[in-house]
């Protein structure tokens, strides 16, 4: 496949962090590898010296061997004292419902052993040892873990926040004087509401989001009360695929139904009283009176793809409100660099970029900053009720043709009723599109036969009237796929 954009970013995150890199072209059975191509890519796009490059298929074993041999000579081994206090980070963790939770470790200095009293730095709490070993890949247990080493730690710990990811393990009865650097806090950037489908799930929902946040520190979740949906959560996401895999998650492992809302951004709103307020759901926006200006997160989007492309990934950035920044030619390859908001990438970009480009582009990108734009928050109303977990913040120049998209696609969408059902998109108190669901109709004369045209007349009036009580008080039930209806338009 070549130098991705992912592969990129990766590899200059770690060069900045002091790491040394060692490139390594894996998947050399596919009938297409050209691994000599790959080669020059890497030495022209990243600059690493690729020549010396292992070769290696994961798929079919060729060259693991190898591999894992290379790098037992490259990476000097890790430098700790197995007689100091102990210092274990926690790098992952994960509940087991007949062990608790299960703390995936790398000791740096001292040792841990099998019966030891465990101090877990940031709750003051301590647990004794139940268990410890590593992964081979299959769980093996051992005596203990001791300095350079990584493994698995098993105390009893029921509570699922009792050891975070991050945190640093000690000992009682010989602590260290220091917790060890944790994991930079990632903040989610797209948000989405998370319903059950049946009240009843709620307790199991907010349970299973609990065990998944334990080895997942960027999922980030709080309870929402929506007047359309119920009880239910508002969560954050480092992206689209992270809320895909999420959801995916829940509704696998944990056996739950669940609903889910347009995914949407966070947004700085300047108040006329000079206040400055985050706001991650379009129904919690202010009214527009008290709103100075409401700014946008703004990303940097680094895009590599076949030159042959260019046009058309250039036309849908454009499309999506993006400024280029920079365009680099590396051999067969383009590196381009767009500013775009947030707000146009998280709804079908990387769908649209994989769609015009035959699926040869690749995408990274990195928040950059926060700026003003005109942005309104337009609201769907199903017969003239307002639903909240429909609403958008949307730019302005945008909202009368995504308003006029969004009704028709909802109208595919809503099963049709007994009445009609309007569908309006409105910013504000100004209605800006429209549509119609035309109601279900009985034949309510198929008894008359012939007669007098009054007693036709009669029984059709009769009909509105009910259909108009009926329209009083009737719900209108929304699918799921109306709530995503956002997702699937604009241009094809």
């Amino acid at each position: 496949q070549g130098v991705e954009a992912q592969s990129v970013a990766n590899c200059y995150t770690a060069i900045e962090q002091g790491l040394d890199v060692f490139p390594v072209l894996n998947k050399i059975d596919l009938p297409a590898a050209d691994p000599d191509r790959v080669i020059v890519e890497i030495e022209e796009v990243i600059g690493l010296d690729a020549m010396e490059a292992p070769r290696c298929s994961a798929k079919t074993g060729e060259g693991v061997v190898e591999l894992l041999e290379y790098l037992i000579k490259h990476i000097p081994a890790p430098q700790g004292d197995r007689d100091a206090p102990l210092q274990a980070l926690i790098i992952d963790s994960w509940f087991d419902s007949y062990l608790g939770v299960v703390s995936l470790v790398r000791v740096m200095q001292g040792t841990l052993k099998r019966k030891d009293k465990m101090l877990v730095m940031s709750t003051g709490r301590s647990h004794t040892v139940d268990g410890v070993g590593i992964f081979t890949p299959k769980r093996q247990a051992k005596d203990f873990l001791t300095a350079g080493e990584v493994g698995y730690v098993i105390a009893g710990i029921k509570d699922i926040y009792g050891a975070p990811v991050g945190d640093t393990l000690t000992t009682a009865h010989h602590p260290c004087n220091e917790p060890l650097e944790g994991f930079k806090e990632i903040q989610p950037r797209v948000f989405a509401g998370l319903f059950p489908v049946t009240s009843d799930d709620y307790e199991g929902l907010r349970d299973a989001l609990q065990k998944l946040k334990l080895n997942d520190a960027a999922l980030f979740f709080e309870p929402e009360i929506s007047q359309a949906l119920g009880f239910g959560f508002r969560c954050g996401f480092l992206g689209m695929l992270h809320m895909e895999i999420v959801q995916e998650r829940l509704e696998r492992e944990y056996d739950l139904d669940l609903i889910t809302t347009a995914p949407t951004v966070i947004f700085e709103v300047l108040t006329t009283k000079g206040e400055t307020i985050k706001v991650d759901n379009p129904a919690a926006l202010p009214e527009r009176s008290t709103i100075e200006e409401i700014r946008e997160p703004i990303i940097s989007a680094n895009i590599l793809l076949p030159h042959e492309y260019v046009g058309n990934v250039i036309g849908l950035c454009i499309e999506k409100r993006g400024v280029q920044k920079k365009m680099q030619y590396v051999g067969n390859q383009v590196n381009m660099t767009f500013e775009m908001p947030m707000n146009e990438v998280v709804l079908d970009f990387f769908d649209r970029l994989k769609s015009v480009s035959r699926g040869f582009a690749s995408l990274e990108y990195h928040f950059e900053r926060f700026e003003a734009a005109k942005l309104v928050k337009m609201d769907i109303l199903i017969n003239g009720e307002p639903v909240d977990a429909l609403s958008l913040i949307i730019h302005e120049d945008l909202a009368l043709s995504r308003g006029r998209d969004l009704t028709e696609k909802m109208k595919e969408l809503i099963q049709r009723q007994m009445f009609d059902v309007a569908i309006q998109a409105a910013i504000g108190s100004k209605v800006i599109a429209r549509t119609n669901v035309k109601a279900l109709r009985k034949n309510v004369t198929a008894k008359c036969y012939g007669g007098d045209v009054s007693r036709k007349r009669k029984l059709l009036e009769k009909q509105k009237a009910g259909k108009k009580r009926m329209k009083q008080v009737g719900s209108v039930e929304i699918p799921q796929e109306a709530f995503l209806a956002v997702l699937h338009i604009g241009k094809d």
